[in-house]
């Protein structure tokens, strides 16, 4: 039986921060089971393509429908080996539903291994989980980092973040998902050889 992977997402998650880890993952062995509050299996969510075109912040273009793989409701997370938390505007909504915090903390809590990119750090301090923590984020949350507790670690879009300590990568954004993908795999002890 594959090991399971939870991933957390929501409408307007961003599109290369989700297709591309659930495909990685997925490709890896692991069972990715993509949830959405208030959805369910065969439901979709609708992804935003961000990206810098020489204005004071990112521009927003329509991505694909991306079909969710599990029930929100019927979340165990004793049933996963780790956690990867997308970016996007998903983060901002979903981390007001109570569950979505719960199952933070216990992944947290359990020291199973946490992934999270681009806004997706906007759960991990709604859970109230970064105290002591070093991480990374699109550079506009980097405030909430520091206010949660957390060391907030600027980088090159296209790097990640480890604190083992907290069993967390995070990275600032989608150039950053090999970074982020190959710490995970390293986090959840995936040996990969070619």
């Amino acid at each position: 039986m594959a090991k399971k992977i939870l991933m957390l997402c929501g409408d307007f998650t961003e599109d290369y921060e989700t297709m591309v880890p659930f495909q990685a993952l997925s490709m890896l062995g692991y069972q990715v089971d993509a949830v959405c509050p208030d959805k369910k299996a065969g439901d979709v969510v609708k992804t935003a393509v961000h990206d810098f075109l020489g204005d004071q912040t990112y521009t927003e273009k329509p991505g694909h429908n991306f079909a969710l793989t599990a029930d929100f409701d019927t979340v165990n997370t004793a049933d996963y080996v780790g956690l990867f938390i997308t970016g996007g505007r998903a983060p901002e909504y979903i981390r007001l539903n109570p569950r979505v915090i719960e199952i933070v903390q216990e992944f947290f809590a359990a020291k199973k291994p946490v992934a999270s990119i681009c806004h997706g750090p906007q759960i991990l301090t709604a859970a109230g989980v970064l105290k002591g923590v070093k991480a990374t984020a699109y550079p506009a949350v980097g405030p909430d980092i520091t206010l949660a507790g957390g060391t907030y670690v600027e980088v090159p879009a296209d790097q990640a973040v480890v604190d083992e300590a907290a069993q967390l990568v995070t990275a600032p954004a989608w150039p950053g998902d090999t970074a982020i993908l190959a710490e995970f795999v390293k986090l959840l002890g995936a040996k990969i050889e070619i």
